[in-house]
């Protein structure tokens, strides 16, 4: 498929600023005189463009509530365009397309198919209104395209999505279809209504949506179709290769009239209702694309009687980022955990990082920072422009008060959960993106909205910092959660991601400041909360929470006479969900106990791990019988095993922002070898190692322009790379 993207140096040099005006005459937020403005309304436009000779390029800005489907002479161009609404409260993202790959000389018949969303969700902000507006040289969205809400799309009865999601079900009756109608200009329809100018309310300023248009896979074969046959009618199970997006489609002959229901084996995935298909035959053959995706393991076509399915497939469409990254070891486990975890991570990327692509499709925020420090390791940088858009999302809707809150963007939604919040603007969150990826430009752009949300948390008289309770007092899933004593860990990691902003921004006097801050709350934290045996608030009563003693860990709070009598918490209790589980491991490894992390791992993902029903993690420790209300079984949140193999195990992080200089310092934590290749922003970057009981043998290859600290086990030498290529270093046992 051609490119259709401007440079990614294009989209990034407009990345959180606003895109120039017209430069000739104005064009128009666009819609159809018959449209009513209901949820789940279908538009179709067009225009028909004269081009004397094809231009080398033709970039053109477009922009909708809510998604569109672009088709040049009847090729599709774009498929499923745009992204979910809300750089701010109050403005609309567009795209930059290049079309004149598409073009031919003389008429060419330009067609937009929009998909008006209408309703609000965790993930998107209604405009209110269903528009198009389209921007180039030659081509302008104005009243000379022509317009009309199309007859066949329709909303399904039956239960609704839950009102996290915005999309609404798909209904489809071929038999009031306009046929091929993307192919010929159809000039009986009215031309369309102008309805607004750039800029104006409801849609507001336009901003550029950061991340590429989305992969597209093409037409696939299932895995495998299994027919069950039913009395009043059939049920298809086809199986995906993986939980992915789908776009299902079945080739039909049929009489006119019956209807054929399509969802997946997730349709209920998370207890919450989430999408489905309906289509409505014509008489005859006809095949059918359903143009939503949804996710699963299995897609499920139920059939009437009447109908004969010729053939299904699917087209799988996601983010656009190769699996660049990769870890194998000695231990067959870890392998499974590191990939599954990567297939996870894929499934929870589209318009936002999600937590779940089938109940919520939301933004929230610690979930995102374990999948971003995920993505580091096992995508290629693509990915990074998902966190990136995200983060000038976060500030972007700050409150008037200073706070802020996720899932962003958001029409339905807007308590704050300030143990994420701290999260995101931290050492985990904002600081790990500049360190990975050395993209100063959104540290510039949105620190000073950290220093706010940080200057409103308020100071106990002993020192600690007070927990905002917000509109959600969240610790983590499960039970026994000193909240307390997490939030000032939290806060203290915060302020070590702020501290080292300010420094890289130049502001020496301010990270001074920030320094003396986080010394007197290390002091109060170990004053107020440690007992002589583990972390706890002093008016916590329930049992000792073993995620607190991560943070403490983790955050530098604990000093190193501690950690035995930390690690004999972490021997005893299990109180972590999967998503807190990652800094459980993490500080196991920061304490050199890297056996007991494995072990650890081994035993509490084991059963998400071996389930072979599954080609994700779920989103706690047990699923059906053995899990709780609203649990997942695709929540990346719970894959952060895999950074922990990556930076850990085989050693590989950034010392310096976009890996100007990589530390590789490995720890073999029992396995007798072990592989990772990183995928930073210079190239790959390769570390590997055989543990023999005779000798610790560490192979390396740097990407050109990446230095590297090496810091070999078993009492080896510390080592000063400064060429790329390979390298190689042996300790003897």
């Amino acid at each position: 498929m051609k490119s259709v993207l401007l440079s990614l140096s294009a989209l990034l040099a407009g990345i959180g600023l606003l895109t120039s005006c017209s430069e000739a005459g104005n064009a128009y937020w666009i819609t159809a005189e018959n449209n009513g403005n209901d949820p789940n309304t279908w538009i179709c436009f067009q225009k028909d463009l004269n081009v004397g000779s094809v231009p080398k390029s033709m970039p053109v800005r477009i922009a909708a509530d809510s998604k569109y489907w672009l088709y040049i002479n009847g090729e599709p161009v774009i498929t499923e365009g745009g992204v979910k609404r809300g750089p701010t409260p109050d403005d609309t993202y567009m795209d930059q397309v290049d079309l004149a790959p598409y073009l031919s000389k003389g008429e060419n018949c330009i067609s937009v198919l929009l998909w008006y969303f209408g309703k609000e969700g965790f993930s998107h902000k209604s405009s209110g209104e269903a528009a198009l507006f389209v921007d180039s040289k030659l081509l302008k969205s104005d009243s000379t395209w022509v317009a009309t809400v199309h007859p066949a799309f329709f909303t399904p009865e039956g239960e609704e999505p839950n009102f996290r999601l915005p999309e609404s079900n798909i209904g489809f009756d071929a038999r009031k279809d306009i046929t091929d109608w993307t192919a010929r200009y159809n000039a009986e329809w009215p031309a369309a209504k102008q309805i607004g100018t750039e800029g104006d309310a409801p849609w507001g300023k336009l901003y550029d949506r950061v991340i590429p248009q989305w992969r597209n896979q093409g037409l696939n074969d299932y895995v495998s179709v299994e027919l069950r046959k039913g009395e009043v009618a059939d049920t298809i199970y086809a199986k995906l290769p993986y939980n992915c997006h789908a776009m299902p489609y079945m080739s039909v002959t049929a009489p006119e009239g019956l209807s054929i229901d399509i969802r997946t084996d997730h349709y209920m995935g998370g207890s919450q209702p989430n999408v489905f298909a309906q289509y409505i035959t014509r008489d005859g053959e006809q095949t059918y694309l359903n143009p939503g995706w949804m996710n699963g393991e299995y897609v499920i076509y139920t059939v009437p009687a009447g109908v004969t399915v010729n053939e299904v497939k699917y087209l799988e469409t996601g983010y656009d980022t190769d699996f660049s990254g990769s870890f194998s070891s000695s231990d067959e486990f870890l392998n499974r955990i590191w990939d599954k975890a990567r297939r996870t991570l894929y499934v929870t990327m589209r318009d936002t990082y999600m937590d779940c692509p089938d109940r919520e499709r939301a933004q929230w925020w610690g979930d995102e920072v374990n999948e971003s420090g995920e993505a580091f390791y096992a995508l290629s940088p693509s990915s990074h422009l998902l966190m990136k858009k995200g983060m000038y999302e976060l500030i972007n809707w700050q409150c008037p008060d200073s706070s802020i809150f996720a899932p962003v963007p958001a029409g339905n939604w807007e308590k704050e959960l300030p143990g994420q919040m701290l999260a995101s603007v931290g050492r985990y969150g904002f600081w790990n993106y500049y360190l990975n990826t050395g993209d100063i430009e959104p540290i510039r752009d949105l620190y000073d909205g950290v220093s706010k949300y940080l200057a409103m948390w308020n100071r106990e008289p002993d020192g600690t910092i007070q927990p905002r309770t917000g509109g959600w007092h969240w610790g983590d899933w499960g039970m026994n959660i000193d909240k307390r004593a997490l939030y000032n860990a939290w806060y203290y990691i915060a302020l070590d991601g702020q501290k080292n902003m300010a420094q890289a921004l130049g502001r020496t006097a301010e990270a001074d400041s920030i320094a003396s801050e986080m010394s007197a709350l290390k002091e109060a934290f170990n004053r107020v909360f440690w007992t002589g045996k583990a972390y706890r608030s002093p008016d916590y009563t329930e049992d000792t929470d073993d995620r607190v003693q991560a943070l403490a860990v983790v955050a530098g709070l604990a000093d190193k006479e501690k950690h035995d009598a930390i690690a004999d918490v972490f021997a005893t209790t299990f109180w972590a969900s999967p998503y807190m589980e990652k800094y459980v491991g993490e500080a196991l490894f920061m304490m050199g106990r890297g056996e007991d992390a494995l072990a650890r791992t081994r035993e509490r993902f084991g059963p998400m791990v071996d389930d072979e029903l599954h080609t994700t993690l779920w989103e706690g420790w047990g699923i059906g019988t053995d899990g709780y209300g609203g649990g997942t079984t695709n929540h990346a949140w719970s894959g952060g095993t895999l950074t922990l193999l990556s930076q850990y195990v085989c050693g590989v992080r950034p010392l310096e922002p976009g890996y100007e200089v990589a530390e590789i310092a490995p720890m073999p934590s029992g396995l007798e070898y072990a592989t990772a290749v990183v995928p930073t922003v210079k190239g790959l970057l390769m570390a590997g190692f055989n543990d023999s009981e005779s000798a610790f043998t560490l192979n390396i290859e740097l990407p050109e322009g990446v230095k590297a600290v090496v810091r070999l086990p078993y009492g080896g030498e510390v080592k000063e790379i400064s060429t790329h290529g390979i390298h190689e270093f042996t300790v003897k046992k």
